[in-house]
């Protein structure tokens, strides 16, 4: 029982680990003993917050657009150029889009699409033989989505690709849980509320403000993140499969 939430000896990969959500995870991941490698598009951030993090333990930079099947195949072989197996992957790396109704782009749906559903998928499809490496019967290797509320109840700025390409994440994850569990890898996500992040700029910048509208009367911590992130990467959440966990402070029922 203590070691329930150790992650120690195991390897991680976060998608988009260079801020917000993702640090906030793969902070909490090396904090338990992991081995952590995160992944952007901006080589400089991506760095120095490797940098920073590796205060904690050992955490590397991998730059590279993982968007799409294409980046996403690269990603895979640039993490396999430098380890065999794969414990824990974290699918993390999103965007948004906002326009009016009559406005929306296509740019702007594919973009979203692209890297909140398809990229997701093609990774894990790519990193599946390492994850089945890593994975047993008694300690399963782990994929874990990053979804949104905004997937499960409705957020009324006018977002459309995001909101529906966090719904396909969610039940995505159900369905890649009852192929991947075979191999003895758990497939879950978590649907994030306010975060503080580059992305939920309204969070990040008027905190104050949005924690009116939440339940708890706060935006979500570092702790809150990774503290569910733990969970769900380490034995304590072997038995939760195909399942979103949603932690935001009560907003999706609050919207209801």
């Amino acid at each position: 029982m203590k070691d329930l939430f150790s992650l120690q000896g195991r390897t991680a990969l976060i998608t988009g680990g260079s801020r917000g959500i993702g640090k906030m995870i793969a902070e909490g991941f090396l904090h338990q003993g992991a081995k952590v490698y995160i992944s952007a598009r901006k080589g400089g951030p991506c760095e120095e917050t490797a940098k920073e993090l590796s205060k904690i333990g050992p955490c590397t930079a991998l730059v590279l657009d993982a968007s799409g099947a294409a980046g996403a195949k690269k990603m895979a072989e640039l993490y396999l150029s430098r380890e065999k197996t794969l414990d824990i992957l974290v699918n993390n790396a999103g965007a948004a889009w906002g326009a009016d109704f009559d406005e929306f782009p296509e740019s702007g749906w594919d973009k979203v699409m692209d890297l909140n559903v398809k990229t997701p998928f093609f990774l894990t499809q790519a990193l599946h033989g390492a994850l089945k490496a890593a994975g047993t019967k008694e300690r399963l290797a782990k994929v874990i989505n990053i979804a949104s509320v905004d997937g499960i109840s409705v957020n009324m700025q006018e977002t459309y690709s995001y909101a529906a390409s966090k719904s396909g994440l969610i039940h995505l994850t159900k369905r890649m849980a009852m192929r991947l569990i075979r191999d003895n890898i758990g497939v879950t996500a978590i649907a994030p509320g306010a975060f503080a992040s580059d992305m939920n700029r309204d969070a990040r910048d008027h905190g104050d403000v949005v924690s009116k509208g939440i339940p708890s009367r706060r935006i979500g911590t570092t702790e809150d993140m990774a503290g569910a992130a733990i969970f769900l990467a380490s034995r304590a959440g072997d038995y939760v499969i195909g399942s979103t966990i949603i932690v935001d402070g009560g907003v999706t029922y609050a919207r209801g």
